[in-house]
């Protein structure tokens, strides 16, 4: 019995297990049509999901990709960071170890001190608890912007508005849909990103990548977050 039998995948090609509004899920849709890989995807309900989907992945998350071979790969920033590397052609991460190593920073620096804090002031059942991780979490987009400013001033920064001054990268497939998530705090927890020097390069950066097309393609409307993350709110 051959593969195809047990779940659905493209012979010979990348099939991508997604589902569309999940910000993990669309770093992996982001990279592959940044790097013009051709791919299929296989929407998973997370509310519902296939019988098949463990033989996929166990953990039952997505996104999950396929490879023309049959290995599976799972975890978003293994998916991209995969994607990067096998399609060097795309230019999503340098070659420099160095500029390599620079733009891991960044995304670790927004996933440590960022994203934890967007669902932790919406899990915070008191006021209290609530201002502290939006406290942490203005902190941290303050660190996101020194890091911004720091990239810029490199030769590779270009001096902005992008990662890598003038084109869409790993570094933004890899934030950008947590970005796009702070319309929860905004609407629950009052959240209210200062228009100050000390966030001026975060605000440049996020204007410049939010009209761009690897971004429209696959961005959650902000009705669709307020309502998909009101089963987070305490």
């Amino acid at each position: 019995m051959s593969d195809a039998s047990v779940y659905p995948y493209e012979e010979n090609g990348y099939t991508l297990y997604s589902t569309a509004y999940c910000p993990f899920a669309q770093r992996a849709l982001r990279a592959l049509s940044a790097a013009k890989v051709p791919f299929k995807v296989v929407e998973i309900d997370l509310q519902n999901k296939p019988e098949w989907y463990h033989l996929v992945n166990p953990q039952l998350k997505v996104p999950a990709l396929r490879t023309p071979d049959g290995t599976i790969l799972v975890e978003s920033l293994v998916v991209s960071e995969f994607v990067a590397d096998q399609f060097p052609e795309s230019q999503l991460i340098p070659a420099d170890a160095i500029e390599r190593a620079q733009l891991r920073l960044f995304v670790e620096v927004f996933n440590s001190r960022v994203t934890p804090h967007i669902f932790g002031s919406l899990k915070a059942a008191t006021e209290e608890a609530q201002k502290e991780h939006v406290d942490k979490l203005l902190s941290g987009l303050r660190e996101v912007s020194e890091e911004l400013v720091k990239q810029w001033a490199r030769p590779s920064g270009k001096g902005g508005p992008f990662w890598f001054g003038d084109k869409f990268s790993l570094a933004e497939i890899n934030t950008a849909s947590f970005v796009n998530l702070l319309a929860g705090p905004k609407h629950y927890r009052g959240l209210a990103i200062p228009e100050t020097d000390e966030y001026a390069a975060y605000h440049k950066w996020v204007e410049a990548f939010s009209q761009h097309p690897i971004y429209t393609d696959f961005q959650s409307s902000n009705e669709a977050i307020v309502h998909g993350m009101k089963k987070f709110v305490a």
